[in-house]
């Protein structure tokens, strides 16, 4: 059965770069910065059920080529002398010709002019920011309403919030 839902293509540093949480870690800490991304995008695809790509340009990472699955996103790293807005473009074009909407998060409007005009619709950093922040305020209103409706005598009602959140993660991967 093919794979029909709304595909997100993220270009994971222009994120880094446009989110400010991010951008400030990635200061020290280049690797933290991209795990938090790919947190964070991990708890949105499992809240909003899209499909979500990210595409790491190789030139800041070992592994140039590869791509792997961690927590249902998939994760691609660009090959050598490839950018991350070539690889969205071929990810568009192999994608589009099944029937879905892709969106592609970027900051890159001028290097996706092809993209977009194959029918991807554009969302800035600053844009998948908020849906991301949204996202994380209904998944915690979620678990605040779980929390008042449990019996205290229950094992679910002993644990944390951020216990109950984590669980939450794994039972979704």
């Amino acid at each position: 059965m093919a794979d029909l839902r709304d595909v997100l293509l993220v270009d994971a540093y222009n994120m880094i770069g446009g989110w400010p949480e991010l951008a400030e870690l990635a200061l020290n800490n280049m690797q933290g910065a991209r795990d938090r991304l790919l947190e964070r995008l991990s708890d949105y695809q499992a809240f909003t059920g899209m499909r979500v790509i990210v595409v790491f340009d190789a030139y800041r990472v070992p592994g140039l080529g590869k791509s792997f699955s961690q927590s249902k996103l998939q994760v691609y790293f660009t090959k050598e002398k490839e950018t991350a807005d070539e690889t969205i473009e071929r990810l568009v074009g192999e994608l589009s010709r099944k029937r879905r909407q892709i969106y592609v998060a970027t900051s890159d409007f001028i290097e996706q002019h092809v993209t977009f005009a194959k029918g991807a619709l554009r969302i800035s950093a600053r844009e998948l920011l908020i849906d991301v922040e949204n996202s994380d305020r209904e998944i915690q209103k979620q678990i605040e309403r779980d929390n008042s409706k449990s019996n205290l005598n229950t094992l679910d009602a002993k644990l944390s919030a951020e216990q109950r959140k984590l669980f939450e993660r794994w039972r979704r991967e």
